[in-house]
């Protein structure tokens, strides 16, 4: 991974977009695989801790890339591996990988990897006005979420019953881990390039270096995305529904007991 040079200037003005490298989809263990969520539990506790600790290091590295156009390094260094850990247990989760991700930030021989450059310079602006810039990503990273998730079970049981991920199932999945992570890296102010590529990338785009980088999807997995879109957007609608549902019942009750006593 390129060390990012914090003395000089960067000079190079081609966007770079946060990039993940995922070997191709190979055998699974059937065992690993039903107890995916099991297993990973404890991975999930050292998460929710860390990401505790990655919100205050956000907000110090706030204000700092704020007052000097840089993510300081030491919040730079510190979240650049916490996204690493991440997604080598998003990853994992989203039965990409067998292997189980180590509790470490550094782990340079996990097949899940990920290439960010956060020395670069961010516009100041665009900083203070992070969280609305990242309102329109983070909509489409919860879609891919929530509809990936609405068909988790199936994409489980295929795996389960195969062995393997299949590679339409395998490449749909990639581009969802690889939207959360761009996303997150924008989020946390890792790069100042607004996160792309939901349906992949040109096929001659950069030199191949691993099955998701580029990320050429077929036709099978694009239709996947756009079901998952479709299915994250179905979700969110019955969810406000529900809501307003229960808003309005909890209304109505509310209003019937306080008339009762002056009946």
């Amino acid at each position: 991974m390129e060390q990012p040079r914090w003395d000089v200037p960067v000079v190079d003005r081609t966007e770079f977009q946060p990039a993940l490298d995922v070997p191709p989809p190979g055998p699974q263990n059937r065992l690993t695989v039903l107890l995916r969520l099991l297993l990973l539990i404890p991975q999930f506790i050292v998460l929710w801790l860390l990401s505790v600790v990655a919100f205050v290091v956000v907000v110090i590295g706030w204000f700092g890339a704020l007052f000097t156009g840089r993510l300081p390094r030491f919040a730079a260094e510190w979240l650049s591996g916490f996204a690493a850990y991440d997604t080598r247990v998003y990853a994992s989760m989203l039965l990409m990988v067998d292997r189980y991700p180590p509790f470490r930030f550094d782990a340079p021989d996990h097949p899940v990897r990920i290439e960010l450059r956060p020395g670069e310079p961010l516009n100041r602006l665009a900083v203070f006005f992070r969280l609305l810039l990242a309102i329109p990503a983070a909509i489409v990273q919860g879609l891919l979420q929530t509809g990936w998730w609405a068909v988790s079970f199936i994409s489980w049981l295929i795996v389960l019953v195969l062995g393997r991920m299949p590679q339409t199932l395998f490449e749909a999945t990639a581009a969802v881990l690889r939207y959360r992570m761009r996303f997150q890296a924008y989020l946390m102010m890792l790069t100042s390039a607004y996160p792309k590529g939901v349906f992949g990338d040109p096929a001659k785009s950069e030199p191949a270096r691993s099955a998701t980088r580029p990320l050429v999807l077929g036709g099978g997995a694009k239709a996947l995305l756009v079901i998952y879109l479709v299915l994250g957007l179905a979700g969110s609608a019955a969810s406000s529904a529900s809501n307003q549902w229960n808003d309005e019942d909890g209304t109505v009750s509310t209003m019937a007991t306080l008339r009762a006593p002056s009946a």
